[in-house]
């Protein structure tokens, strides 16, 4: 090695090198803990972790020299910092002194004329049982989940528009990237399926080369995060971080924000976390189109993501095929449990992607009832059930009501917002994304009172036009136990009290075709009765 020599390696994986430097007290018990990847090189030594760079050249980065190196770990940092600012404290200098010592300085603080034999990246370091690839070995907290969504959606936000021609070409060369690459281990990847996802791969991108085009004219291509797997996620103080992003090749990193998005949805999917990959979307989604503005620019730019469901099996099936790869290249260079492991997932994400670009027929679902019966609630257990993974696009009026409005979902709006004109833009909105969907050959379920007949009859006919299965649920229970549900509810999107609840009792509901459930018990029983009585 040059540069970054042997004696480098050894004397940052030295605790006095950090006394030395005042990064521990002199009389501080300390130890280096070492970590290799391909690139990389990480020490972690008390409450910090220091990064360097190998001084490796391969096929997608090059580190070779000092200049690269320092390059690679300044964009690492300028990257990283806006979505993780407690994680990247700042860049230091590795220095060889006149008497052949080294010195580890701060990159501002290097003599003029001086020339640095190395760059390392200072890191808060921080546990990594709390990365959220550990945490999903168990079901993760709603609150989480969301959290998760918005923190994405503000990344997102930030990035830097791009050009979407050379993603588009990218995404494209991909495809044929994976098959060369399948197809060289053929006891691993069958090679007619092989043949098969890549034809169907082929097809679909056809399918949706004019909406990513359109979705790119829309702002949609951006410099992204490029890695959004669980494993670059962690839970700090309750909240998510997300760091290690791309920063050794604006192409890889550049993509459609749904197909960043997509990484995390793919790995919560693969990891038995459909629902969570479910609650994913819908928040993403919703966020999204908030982020666009309230009104009219909510409206469209939900519409605008409902249309985009038409490219998400695309980029799921991408980014399964991509960690296909990926494991089955790491199972070249590993021996005994761990290669027979490695082999057993990239199966696994080649199956995944044959899955995710399967046809699903879409279907809309309708869950109506009075408030308190529990229509949320249902939803979001139904949404991961139905269409294509991780599930159904889930539509609630209470939401969208409020993001028209332009404020945060639990903040309370005057009566005044619940007039009829309101209501008839919130449920015009609903139709229009709701059709977006569908026409994407994505599922729907819609999530709204529906008292009155017509407001019924509306939801049928969008199946109806959009040739997709539909299913009309009503659900009702005794109206004081709607009265206690709405009282006992917190930070929630719905505005009713126990005083609404009185008033809907009056509303004339006519006749009510759909299929009436009694919703008096646990959220379970109502599912149990739901999949009893539609086969769900």
């Amino acid at each position: 090695m040059t540069g970054s020599s042997d004696d480098v390696m050894h004397w940052l994986a030295d605790p006095a090198t950090y006394r030395a430097a005042g990064i521990l007290s002199a009389d501080a018990a300390g130890q280096v803990t070492r970590i290799d990847t391909h690139a990389a090189t990480v020490f972690l030594i008390g409450d910090r972790a220091f990064k360097m760079k190998k001084p490796v050249r391969l096929p997608f980065l090059d580190f070779s020299t000092p200049a690269l190196r320092r390059a690679a770990i300044t964009r690492e940092l300028a990257i990283n910092r806006p979505n993780a600012p407690g994680i990247y404290r700042g860049i230091r200098a590795v220095l060889r002194q006149a008497d052949g010592s080294l010195a580890l300085v701060d990159a501002g603080a290097v003599p003029p004329g001086t020339e640095p034999i190395d760059w390392v990246l200072e890191m808060t370091r921080f546990d990594t049982a709390t990365t959220l690839d550990h945490l999903a070995a168990a079901p993760l907290a709603a609150a989480l989940v969301d959290a998760l969504a918005d923190v994405v959606v503000a990344a997102e936000t930030r990035a830097g528009l791009r050009d979407a021609a050379p993603w588009i070409a990218d995404l494209r060369a991909y495809i044929a990237q994976n098959d060369a690459a399948f197809r060289s281990w053929p006891d691993l990847f069958p090679p007619e399926a092989v043949a098969g996802l890549t034809a169907a791969a082929e097809r679909d991108f056809a399918r949706i080369l004019p909406l990513l085009t359109a979705r790119g004219d829309a702002g949609r291509i951006r410099l992204t995060h490029g890695d959004l797997h669980s494993g670059n996620i962690a839970i700090i103080d309750g909240a998510p971080v997300l760091f290690d992003a791309i920063e050794f090749d604006d192409a890889i990193a550049t993509g459609d924000i749904l197909y960043d998005a997509a990484f995390l949805i793919m790995d919560l999917d693969e990891r038995g976390r459909q629902a969570e990959a479910n609650r994913f979307l819908n928040r993403w989604l919703m966020a999204t189109a908030r982020a666009a503005g309230h009104g009219a620019a909510f409206a469209e730019a939900l519409v605008g993501e409902a249309c985009g469901l038409a490219a998400l099996p695309m980029f799921l099936m991408m980014r399964a095929a991509i960690r296909a790869k990926v494991t089955a290249a790491k199972a070249g260079y590993v021996g005994g449990e761990e290669r027979t492991a490695a082999e057993a997932e990239a199966r696994r994400y080649f199956r995944l992607a044959i899955r995710d670009l399967a046809p699903a027929r879409p279907r809309l679902i309708a869950i109506g009832g009075l408030s308190g019966t529990g229509k949320s609630t249902l939803a979001r257990q139904l949404a991961p059930l139905i269409g294509h993974a991780p599930g159904a696009l889930h539509l609630r009026s209470d939401q969208i009501r409020k993001a028209l409005a332009g404020v945060a979902e639990t903040d309370r709006l005057p009566t005044e917002a619940y007039t009829l004109q309101a209501s008839r833009a919130v449920y015009a909105l609903i139709e229009r994304a709701g059709a977006a969907a569908l026409a994407a050959g994505w599922s729907v379920v819609v999530d709204t009172v529906a008292a009155r007949p017509e407001e019924r009859a509306a939801f049928a006919g969008l199946a109806a036009r959009a040739g997709a299965g539909f299913l009309g649920l009503w659900l009702e229970a005794p109206p004081e136990l709607l009265a206690a549900r709405v009282t006992a509810r917190s930070r929630d999107a719905s505005d009713a009290d126990a005083g609404v609840v009185a008033l809907q009792q009056a509303y004339p509901t006519g006749d009510i075709d759909w299929i009436r459930l009694d919703a008096g018990g646990s959220p379970e029983a109502v599912l149990a009765l739901v999949r009893a009585a539609t086969g769900i």
